[in-house]
Formats: C-alpha cells, structure tokens, sequence
C-alpha cells in the first residue's frame, strides 16, 4: 500500500487539505514492480490519495472481480483475461492495451544445468517450473513449447508468474518459462534465456476503468498516467515490450 500527503493542521485543531482518497487497482504480478514504483509517483501527484494493488495471476483476480471484490482498475496479462472481465464485471470504457511482452528461460546465474533452448528443458533429470495453464502466463507457455514441438513435464505448476521465477531464484529448479520483464526485475539472481519460438506468445497488457468503481475519476486518472507516452521509457526498461 502507497500512501499519498496528509492533512494538514491549522490552528484551530482542524485539518485542511484534499479529501482522502483510496484507489484499488487489481494488476497482473507481472506489473508488480513498475506499478509498484508509478503508484508512489501517482500518490505524489495526487495529495490526500492512497494506492492499494493486489497482485497476483491475471485470471485468479478475474475471478476475485466476478465475485464481487471491489477494485477500480483491473490490468491484465492477456487480452482473454481483460474479455472475461468486460463480460462477467464491465468496464467503464474500452480497455487499452499499454504493454506487452514475451517469455525467456529462466536460469540460475551460473545455469548448472547447462540450458540453452527449449529442448533442454525436456532432458531427462531437468526440473523446470511452469505457470498453471489457466494463468496468461501459462497458457503462453503451452503456446510457445507448442510451437517448438517440445513436451516438459514440470515439477510444479505455479498460480503466477512471480512464483515460477521465485522457483529459479531460490534454485529449487533449474529453469522456468517466464516474462522477460521479469527476469529484468530479478537483476542478477537469475539469468534470461532468448527463445526464437517466444515470437508464437506476445501477450498484450491491457487495463481499464471497472463498471463500478468507487473512485471513477481517479481511476481514469490512475489509466491516463499508465497509459501516457511519457511512461514509455520505464515500461522498455522493465523489459516490457511497447505496443
């Protein structure tokens, strides 16, 4: 939670200042750091505002909105997810897509297993983490060994895509499919392995205003800012792909 400026006091004991704000924005974990970092310039921004994310695999929040959980904004990792929620919630206008991105072998830095492709990951004695193939995540997954004709047999299957590169950083396994966004965040504790078949996978990042959000105006204010070409740079940076 990223809290914005406070009230301040005035001399009869009373506060003056903006009204305070919440603004819930439900996000793919793949997004955690860069609207982790936006959301404290956000509050700056906007005195009196509070940001509140919840993280986690794009279709387990789909499904958190569908139930009734209270948001204003929903970022998705896969167009199919933002479409589940266009259905079974609303949005107040049409989503925009503001980044995209692809997968990378995740290895430990040294790569004792010596991976170098896909194919490696079908070796016999090699452990590999994937994504559960209800998340973008994994469904990306199961597109891009698809396409190179390539069959794992994972020794976990994880509900996100921080998860699986949690898996890799703690060397529980040698190798896992993931976001190349988030073998950047990651820096040094894993290494990032280009796939030529990552190209069958590009996954749009959309996000939009929800039907009912508490607090419209800010978030049509939280999308503009995510949304602005001024933001381009962090999301390259990021290892995100723009659209």
């Amino acid at each position: 939670m990223l809290v914005g400026s406070a009230c301040t006091p005035v001399a009869d004991g009373s506060a003056s200042g903006p009204p305070e704000r919440t603004l819930t924005v439900f996000a793919a974990a793949s997004l955690t750091d860069v609207f982790r970092t936006w959301g404290a310039q956000f509050a700056e921004q906007h005195p009196g505002t509070t940001v509140e994310f919840a993280f986690a695999g794009s279709s387990a929040l789909a499904e958190q909105l569908a139930q009734g959980a209270p948001a204003d904004v929903f970022a998705s990792a896969d167009q199919a997810t933002m479409d589940r929620v266009v259905a079974d919630v609303g949005v107040a206008d049409e989503p925009v897509v503001f980044a995209r991105n692809t997968l990378q072998i995740a290895v430990p830095p040294e790569n004792p297993a010596g991976i170098g492709s896909l194919d490696d990951l079908a070796a016999d004695g090699t452990t590999v983490a994937l994504c559960a193939e209800h998340v973008p995540c994994g469904a990306a997954s199961r597109a891009v060994l698809d396409a190179a004709g390539v069959a794992v047999d994972p020794v976990t299957w994880e509900e996100d895509v921080r998860a699986a590169l949690t898996r890799v950083r703690l060397g529980e396994v040698d190798a896992a499919l993931v976001y190349r966004s988030d073998v950047v965040a990651a820096g040094g504790d894993v290494h990032g392995i280009d796939i030529p078949e990552a190209a069958a996978a590009v996954n749009d990042y959309p996000i939009a205003v929800l039907a009912d959000a508490a607090e419209p105006e800010l978030a049509q204010a939280w999308t503009a800012f995510v949304t602005s070409p001024d933001n381009a740079k962090v999301l390259d940076d990021a290892g995100f792909l723009l659209p």
